[in-house]
């Protein structure tokens, strides 16, 4: 019988207001059992700090230039998450094997196979006394992929664990929006890419024209008015053909001069058509025509957006929240880290090239023992 191995996964998403965090047992294959799922807020100030470091940061050079400016948050980072996992350990009645670190993102280039995300692992692995596994994306990138998506490996596993049946698209709406599709139990059939915004747009416009993180529910945009001029030319110079995305790779100039209200209803039809669009060309390959899709990830929570997708496609792609099916849909991404620090640790793949574009199967992140 295979090892079952306790892994604490840590994710930080691309709207960077806190971390998720689960713990997981499995095997690294076929079974897992969720034990531990919780969200810690960062305060304001460090999100400011984040906020306004991405803001800099727009190519290979401004990393070089504002190196002591990363270095120190990437520390307050580190320490923030070994504050909570300190707190998390200790509330448990098992040992945790493995802890999986994704990091906080603030610069993502596949082209120039550079992929950067905040947190020591050395140093959270010296304050813990535990294996971090952190840097998911290195190899992928260094083996031709675009070290993103790295979850399908695990949507699998949960759509099999739970006997949905397929095919199955997972919808994940972040800051950026990216999809699985499932069609068999075979790995190397995973399809999996960035859509393009999923929320970044959204909250990047909110947080320029109010004090507020993000729109709750969509409301502010529901009393908007789109502007359909503006919102069709967005959407003729819109470039998908990208596998994997960093939200610098969208701007909204195409909105500037908007109310806040009718930017945030134009920029949610945007992202509405960005990813209706590609859903649509994705049914159109799969044999029987027809497709569920389950939605996870932050953006399932505006439902203005949630709602405008569900009537945008067509009814033989049936949508619901993965809630629906008893899957938390806030933590499968944190999750999904902890499964792939056990791959990692097993040295089995979890990126392939339908997933990432990597060359072969590939695996990835980087084993610390600092201690």
């Amino acid at each position: 019988m295979a090892k079952i191995y306790t892994a604490l996964g840590l994710m930080s998403g691309t709207s960077m207001d806190g971390i998720d965090a689960s713990i997981i047992k499995s095997d690294g294959e076929n079974t897992f059992e969720t034990v531990f799922d919780q969200y810690y807020r960062y305060d304001e100030k460090l999100y400011r700090e984040l906020i306004d470091i991405r803001d800099k940061i727009n190519s290979f050079k401004d990393l070089k230039n504002n190196k002591i400016l990363i270095d120190s948050l990437e520390k307050k980072i580190t320490l923030f998450h070994a504050e909570i996992c300190e707190e998390i350990i200790q509330k448990q009645s098992f040992e945790v094997d493995l802890i999986g670190l994704h990091g906080q993102t603030i610069f993502h280039n596949a082209d120039k196979k550079v992929s950067i995300q905040l947190g020591d692992g050395n140093l959270l692995s010296k304050i813990l006394k535990k294996k971090i596994i952190y840097n998911f994306r290195k190899n992928d990138l260094l083996n031709g992929g675009q070290g993103a998506p790295l979850a399908p490996i695990f949507h699998q596993l949960l759509v099999k664990k739970n006997k949905i049946k397929l095919p199955v698209g997972i919808l994940n709406i972040g800051g950026i929006a990216n999809i699985t599709i499932i069609n068999s139990e075979d790995s190397n059939n995973l399809k999996s890419y960035d859509i393009g915004p999923g929320n970044c747009l959204l909250d990047e416009w909110i947080r320029k024209h109010s004090k507020a993180r993000y729109d709750k529910n969509g409301e502010l945009a529901k009393v908007g008015t789109t502007n359909k001029i503006i919102l069709n030319q967005a959407i003729d110079n819109f470039n998908n053909t990208l596998i994997s995305f960093d939200v610098k790779d969208f701007d909204l100039n195409f909105v500037r001069g908007l109310s806040l209200e009718d930017g945030l209803s134009t920029l949610t039809d945007f992202t509405t058509f960005i990813i209706c669009d590609l859903i649509i060309k994705e049914l159109n390959l799969i044999e029987d025509n027809v497709l569920k899709i389950l939605v996870c990830g932050g953006g399932r929570k505006n439902l203005l957006l949630f709602d405008k997708i569900k009537e945008k496609l067509p009814n033989n792609i049936k949508v619901n929240l993965i809630d629906d099916y008893k899957i938390d849909g806030d933590f499968v991404e944190s999750q999904a880290f902890a499964y792939l620090a056990i791959r990692s640790y097993l040295k089995k793949p979890i990126s392939f090239p339908q997933t990432t574009n990597v060359k072969m199967p590939c695996t990835g992140g980087v084993l610390v023992e600092n201690y």
